[in-house]
């Protein structure tokens, strides 16, 4: 990872970004993020996901309009549009999407970047105004940018609240 930083603490590292720099992402690092989506395991190997980097300012500001508690967006430098070809893998599209989409999360992390995932958004508007073809679903959204603020880290559930063995509620003694 371009910050030479291991997965694990990328994973440790990574938050939800809502403001950004005002810095343009150079190109190379935006490829970085989506060749390591491009890595991602999928359903049969069948990759049914596409990505559309949008960076027009005007074009980011709509799509910051129609997402219900993203008007932070209309300040990111890059959102990553993550759709997914429901016709290629109707029971897989989506699931293999976020998983390629959570790989440029934490490819980020190692980039020196943040991201936010958005999946609450209008995708009949999303799909009209980037001319999005049917058999593409638009699967979630991710802001990417330079981080303007460091967000404490959320407190998380105890492993032993979520985790049994051999059956369920078996927990480790």
């Amino acid at each position: 990872m371009g910050l030479n930083m291991d997965i694990k603490e990328a994973i440790r590292s990574r938050r939800s970004i809502r403001k950004y720099k005002d810095e343009q992402i150079p190109h190379d690092k935006l490829v970085t993020l989506l060749e390591m989506a491009r890595l991602a395991p999928s359903a049969g190997n069948r990759q049914p996901w596409e990505f559309i980097v949008v960076r027009d300012e005007t074009v980011i500001r709509r799509i910051a309009e129609g997402c219900r508690s993203g008007g932070f967006l209309s300040e990111c430098p890059v959102i990553i549009v993550g759709c997914g070809d429901f016709e290629a893998r109707p029971k897989w599209f989506a699931l293999d999407t976020f998983i390629a989409m959570e790989h440029i999360a934490l490819t980020a992390v190692g980039e020196g970047l943040g991201t936010c995932w958005i999946g609450y958004f209008d995708e009949d508007e999303i799909r009209r105004l980037l001319e999005i073809p049917e058999n593409l679903r638009v699967v979630a959204l991710m802001g990417v940018g330079f981080a303007d603020d460091s967000p404490a880290p959320k407190e998380r559930k105890p492993l032993e609240e979520f985790v049994s063995y051999e059956r369920w509620g078996e927990r480790e003694p």
